[in-house]
Formats: C-alpha cells, sequence, structure tokens
C-alpha cells in the first residue's frame, strides 16, 4: 500500500513556551517547543482532486495523527493577481466548505480566513524590513510569474514574505508544502534566523515538509498537472463534481490507441495518469493498478477508472452540499477559527513589537 502522509519528527517535549516577563530584554535561549503544524490554502473555489491527494488529505490524516494544527484561508495571498470581489468571497466560502466535506474538524484544528488576522500584514512588514530585494528576486516562482506580465504587482514581489508572516506569526516546527514551494520556507527560516539574531530568540525555524504522493495530471493535457488555473474545465475533477460530470470528463480524457496498458508516463502520459488517479483512489501502488487493467482497452479503463472516482467522492459531494447550503456554519467555523487564531498572533506580535521597539 502506498503512503501519502507527511512524515514528521516526534516531539521532543509538550509543553508551551512561556515568555518572559520582560519581553523587550534580548535573549539567545532557544526554549524547546511542541510541534506546531502550520498550512495555507488559496481560495481558488472548490479544489480538484490534484488538490485532495497532494495537500487536504495528508492535512486530516495529520489532524488524526498529531493534532495541533493550523489551517489558513490564505486571502491576502490571492489578491497578488487580478480577481474579482464577488467570485473571491464566494470561493472562501467554497473552499472553507470544502475543507470541512473532506474531514477537517474545527474543534481540532483551527480554521480561519487569513485577511481576519492582522498581525499577519503587519509581522509581514517587520519582516519586509529585515529582508533584501535581491533575494527575493531570486526566488523562483517570482521568475516564473513575473516573465508573463507586463507590469508586475508589488504584491506578487512581495507575497514570499507574507508567507513567512504566516508561519512565523504562529511559532510554526512543520509546513506542508509542494516542492515548489520548498525555497520560500527556507526564506522563512532565514528571516527567523535574522530575527532571532538581531532582536532576541522568538521564532522556530520551521521546516519544509514534502509529501510523498504522485501529481496527478491534467486530463485534457497529461504532461502538464492537474491545475485550477486551466481554462478548460475538462482538464480536472473537481470534489464537487457531479457522477454525471465525472463520467464525461474521463470519456474525454487524452489517452492513446496501443491495446495494452502499460504504465510509462513519459511514452503513455494519458494512461499512466489514469493509473495514477485510480492508484490514488485506491490508496495502491501505480504498478499494482497496471497489472489489474493491463488487457483494458482504453474506453474500459476510463469507464473503470470514473467509476472508482464517483464512489469514493460520493460523500465528499454530498457533505460539500450539505455545508454549502447551511450559510451560517461556515461563517460560525471561520469566526472561531479567527478568535483562536488572533489569540497566538496577538502573543506573538506582542512579543515582536517589545523586542523591534515598537511598543
Amino acid at each position: 500500500m502506498q503512503d501519502n502522509g507527511i512524515k514528521l519528527a516526534e516531539p521532543s517535549v509538550n509543553a508551551c513556551v512561556d515568555l518572559r516577563k520582560d519581553t523587550a530584554e534580548k535573549s539567545s535561549e532557544k526554549p524547546e517547543r511542541p510541534r506546531r503544524i502550520f498550512s495555507g490554502i488559496q481560495p481558488t473555489g472548490v479544489p480538484h482532486i490534484g488538490n485532495y491527494f497532494g495537500a487536504i488529505k495528508p492535512w486530516v490524516e495529520m489532524q488524526e495523527r498529531y493534532g495541533n494544527i493550523i489551517l489558513s484561508v490564505v486571502d491576502l495571498h490571492s489578491i497578488t493577481v487580478p480577481h474579482q470581489p464577488r467570485t473571491l468571497r464566494q470561493n472562501i466560502r467554497s473552499m472553507v466548505a470544502c475543507l470541512l466535506a473532506c474531514g477537517i474538524d474545527p474543534d481540532r484544528t483551527i480554521l480561519f480566513q487569513q485577511s481576519s488576522v492582522h498581525q499577519h500584514a503587519e509581522l509581514a512588514w517587520v519582516l519586509g524590513c529585515l529582508t533584501t530585494m535581491p533575494r527575493l528576486q531570486h526566488l523562483p516562482q517570482w521568475k516564473q510569474k513575473s516573465e508573463s506580465m507586463k507590469e508586475v504587482p508589488l504584491g506578487l514581489f512581495t507575497y514570499p514574505v507574507l508567507q513567512a508572516a504566516d508561519i512565523l506569526l504562529y511559532k510554526a516546527t512543520d509546513v506542508p508544502v509542494g516542492d515548489d514551494q520548498v525555497k520560500h520556507i527556507e526564506l522563512a527560516r532565514v528571516l527567523a534566523r535574522t530575527f532571532n539574531a538581531k532582536f532576541g530568540y522568538t521564532f522556530p525555524e520551521p521546516t519544509a515538509r514534502v509529501g510523498e504522493y504522485k501529481r496527478l495530471k491534467s486530463l485534457r493535457n497529461p504532461m502538464n498537472k492537474m491545475s485550477k488555473s486551466d481554462p478548460d474545465p475538462k482538464s480536472r475533477i473537481d470534489l464537487n463534481d457531479s457522477p454525471e460530470d465525472i463520467r464525461n470528463k474521463f470519456k474525454k480524457a487524452v489517452s492513446d490507441s496501443t491495446p495494452m496498458m502499460t504504465y510509462d508516463p513519459e511514452l503513455r502520459p494519458g494512461v499512466s495518469n489514469l493509473i495514477d488517479i485510480e492508484a490514488a483512489f485506491r490508496d495502491a501502488f501505480s504498478e499494482e493498478i497496471t497489472e489489474e487493467v493491463m488487457f483494458l482497452d482504453t474506453l474500459a479503463l476510463k469507464t473503470r477508472v470514473a467509476e472508482v472516482v464517483v464512489q469514493q467522492l460520493e460523500t465528499i459531494r454530498k457533505e460539500f452540499v450539505r455545508i454549502d447550503t447551511d450559510k451560517g456554519y461556515v461563517e460560525e467555523v471561520l469566526k472561531k477559527g479567527q478568535m483562536k487564531a488572533t489569540e497566538i498572533a496577538e502573543e506573538t506580535y506582542a512579543q515582536v513589537k517589545a523586542y523591534v521597539g515598537l511598543s
């Protein structure tokens, strides 16, 4: 069986850190801290199955295994590119409803909207004063995203600093991320070291935790990963897709005409992606699925995978519809999460202000 979870080291102690009465006095001590997991997700609407296996399912597993998890719907990051306010509001709601439908428990996990805790932006300013433009210019995502823009927003340039503030504000020790975010976590580590050396020990250096999972590819272009930014909705399976939509999308998925099913992501990306999708839903190795489907034709393979996905997503889809129609519940969850997150953020930022000389 395949382990899609993210492996974390066991904590050294299980006690919270006591702040000194005089927080303005510098200290080089590094108190031992309990594990605290932080992660964020942009409100792009209802997630697709790639989001589910890459982020949401591991979060649910960590919630069950470790506890002490903080999840933020990072809406401030989403406005670094052009957006429609009405769409953003709906996307925030849909994202929260889907996280809850997938198993995130607001009684065990702090789930909140980033912009509702103002200390994120305030700490980002302090950290921004400790980094340099050349360091930010060397980050790979900045290079990639700015190449296609004629006029690049300042927010897109500085968003890795805000990302560092998101993490450090909660003194997170572990941050589950994809491969493309590891460099940004390294920036957070550098900023933590810089602040600690300049003002006094405040932040643990967070560790990036990259999960072990298959990257699901686009159904229409299986050389690319499945993405919400793809303008073709047939390229992905969203978690709230109806059974009919799921079956139709798989029918139109790109494959090939070779009669025997083999697993070769380079030479047969379409067929291999279908095998990977079934393997992800069955928590199996792709090689196991390949042996089972070896003598099927492509139509039979698409039908088989579609039925696996329909069956596995049915519970999530029904729960999403139930939560999404309860207008007050999502707001209640976000308010509860805001209160819990603010309690931690206020304590951390009070310490920051005292060390920096702002209070």
